[in-house]
C-alpha cells in the first residue's frame, strides 16, 4: 500500500494490494503483533511483549511502522502477555490515536495481569507506569461476541476463540474483502 503524498497537489494512491507484516510472533513464539494494511487503512492485530525478553527488547518491532499515527485500530484477541502486554507503551509512548477495541473479559483480566506485570519488572526494564495502564484502559472500547462494528469503513466481528475467557478471532472487512485473524484459539468451551 502507498501512502498518501504529503507534499504538493499529487494525488492520493490506493493499493489494491492487502499487505500484512508480522512485526512480531512470525517466526517465534511471543509479542504478536500483525500489521494489516489495505485501501489505506490500517490496522493492529494485537500488540503483545515477548515473555522472554525484558525491557525495549520484549516489544513488537515498531519501528517498522512508517507512520504510528495513522495506524486506524488495534484489535486485541485475548488478554495473555504476549497478546497485549505491549499495548499501553504503543498507546502512552508513541504517536497512536486510533481506536482500541477488545472484549469485555479481555479488557478486565488485562488490566489485573499488567498491573501485575508492572510489579514483577524491573525498574530500569519497566515499559510504563501503572499510570500509563490506567490512561491506555481508559481508551479500550469494548464489543461483545457477533457484534459487528464499523471505524473509519473497517468493519469488524468477534467470535469466540475458546482459547481463554474472552478470547476472540476477528472477521475483518473492508471494501467487501474479509480476513479472519484469531491469536491463539482452542475447540473447547471458555
Amino acid at each position: 500500500m502507498q501512502h498518501p503524498a504529503t507534499a504538493g497537489n499529487a494525488p492520493t494512491v490506493i493499493s489494491e494490494e492487502m499487505v500484512i507484516t508480522p512485526l512480531g510472533g512470525g517466526q517465534e513464539v511471543g509479542r504478536s503483533c500483525i500489521l494489516l494494511r489495505y485501501q489505506n487503512r490500517q490496522i493492529l492485530l494485537d500488540c503483545g511483549c515477548h515473555p522472554g525478553r525484558e525491557g525495549i527488547d520484549s516489544l513488537p518491532f515498531f519501528d517498522a511502522i512508517e507512520n504510528i499515527a495513522a495506524i486506524d485500530l488495534v484489535l486485541i484477541t485475548h488478554f495473555h502477555i504476549d497478546h497485549c502486554a505491549a499495548l499501553p507503551y504503543f498507546t502512552e509512548k508513541t504517536q497512536f490515536q486510533g481506536k482500541i477495541f477488545m472484549t469485555h473479559a479481555t479488557k478486565a483480566v488485562m488490566k489485573l495481569l499488567l498491573s501485575d506485570n508492572i510489579r514483577l519488572q524491573k525498574e530500569k526494564d519497566a515499559l510504563y507506569t501503572e499510570e500509563d495502564l490506567q490512561n491506555c484502559v481508559d481508551k479500550i472500547d469494548v464489543i461483545d461476541y457477533y457484534q459487528t462494528k464499523e471505524f473509519r469503513g473497517i468493519k469488524f466481528t468477534p467470535s469466540p476463540a475458546g482459547h481463554v475467557l474472552g478470547a476472540a478471532m476477528f472477521t475483518i472487512e473492508i471494501d467487501n474483502i474479509r480476513v479472519l485473524y484469531t491469536g491463539d484459539y482452542s475447540l473447547e468451551e471458555d
